[in-house]
């Protein structure tokens, strides 16, 4: 009999949910970047291994609510992905927990599903004996499935909390094929590359004010042509993303070209611009545009 299986992963912006989905699954579904709130989407990750098949969700970070619309829809679909899954894995980093972390767990406090507390980025850990302790500390804060130390990064205990899960999911048809690995469209993953290379070259603010739309996605058997438009809300936002003589964007453009390339595994003719549009950010039109639903 087959199973299938439902996941959340839930946690405060730069924990590594995006990293430990992407090394579940085997396969980058979902961008990554060392910087808070990467993932604005809900972003399904399809594992389907022997006789089972879990849909991993890829939250946004649950944060302090900002009083932009952007931020409130982030929200509000982080937390309406908890509803009606099977298990929530709770990502916090290893020997660090903050406010937001308890703004999580307040989040996670009516579900009846098992949760998995999952301390990630051991691998800095220095004293092995101070994590202990540590874990046994939080092990208080509410009633957890299972409790693991890992690494996403670096695969320590990740194939145990898998196989943990495999094991907790219930009898069920398969919802997916077996070589699906997301139900994201590839122009989607298109988008989100290239936005990742946004939050890896531009510092401070300046990533959170931007999107990025696809306007052009064009396979050909030997290239695939891509036009993308870079959203900003100010026009100075405009100037630093282009740089001097066009030098951010063109190594913002080559970063992406390669990472499209790896993911396409094909070459890509990749085209960027960078509009303004004055506070897209609270333009529920916009958001729509974007993929990004402002009625949850």
């Amino acid at each position: 009999m087959s199973k299938y299986g439902v996941v959340a992963i839930a946690g405060r912006p730069n924990v590594g949910k995006s990293t430990l989905m992407n090394h579940l699954v085997g396969f980058k579904v979902s961008a990554t970047a060392n910087k808070p709130q990467t993932t604005r989407h809900n972003i399904r990750g399809i594992l389907s291994e022997n006789d089972c098949q879990i849909v991993f969700l890829d939250t946004p970070g649950i944060h302090r609510a900002s009083k932009s619309l952007l931020n409130k829809t982030i929200n509000l679909q982080a937390v309406a992905a908890l509803e009606d899954v099977d298990a929530v894995i709770m990502l916090v980093e290893a020997e660090r927990w903050v406010d937001e972390d308890s703004l999580v767990l307040e989040r996670l406090q009516h579900l009846t599903c098992p949760i998995f507390l999952v301390a990630n980025k051991v691998d800095r850990v220095k004293q092995k004996v101070d994590l202990l302790a540590w874990l046994q500390e939080v092990a208080t804060k509410r009633e957890f499935k299972a409790i693991f130390p890992l690494s996403a990064t670096k695969a320590i205990n990740t194939e145990a909390l898998k196989n943990e899960l495999i094991a907790l999911m219930p009898e069920g048809k398969w919802s997916y094929a077996e070589d699906d690995v997301t139900d994201q469209s590839t122009r989607f993953i298109c988008g989100e590359l290239i936005r990742e290379q946004l939050m890896t070259y531009l510092h401070q603010e300046i990533p959170y004010s931007t999107a990025v739309e696809v306007e052009k996605f064009e396979p050909r058997a030997e290239i695939t042509e891509i036009h993308a438009c870079i959203w900003v809300s100010r026009e100075n936002q405009k100037g630093i993303i282009i740089g001097r003589k066009g030098e951010t964007l063109k190594r913002i453009g080559s970063s992406a070209r390669i990472a499209l390339e790896a993911f396409l595994e094909q070459k890509v003719l990749l085209r960027l611009w960078v509009r303004v549009e004055e506070n897209w950010e609270n333009s529920p039109r916009h958001l729509q545009a974007l993929g990004i639903s402002s009625n949850s």
